[in-house]
């Protein structure tokens, strides 16, 4: 285990998995990017890059945090970037991960 890490906390985030806004997070979209609020921990984010607010936008609608990218346009060779800049956001609280994306689907 790497120094500083819990022993629940996976080394990578997982593209291949849901993940989600925290529902205490409160986003504000800005010039630069976004600010990110969390009212239960009351921490403060910044995304300085318009398209990791894409990125996190889309989370919400799409089946995997990798559909998120290729929705915001990303390719391929800057997935490891956004991966990085996403379990930076997972590891303050601003994202989790979802326990079963199907519960996204609507019922008729």
């Amino acid at each position: 285990m790497q120094p500083g890490r819990s022993a629940d906390e996976p080394a990578v985030l997982d593209l291949d998995r849901a993940w989600a806004l925290h529902p205490q997070v409160s986003v504000r979209p800005e010039p630069f990017g976004a600010l990110l609020y969390h009212f239960g921990t009351r921490q403060l984010s910044f995304l300085k890059d318009r398209r990791l607010l894409d990125v996190v936008s889309a989370l919400s609608s799409a089946p995997t945090a990798r559909a998120a990218c290729t929705a915001a346009g990303l390719r391929g060779d800057e997935l490891p970037r956004y991966a990085r800049a996403l379990k930076t956001l997972a590891r303050s609280s601003m994202l989790v991960e979802e326990a079963d994306p199907t519960d996204r689907m609507v019922n008729p």
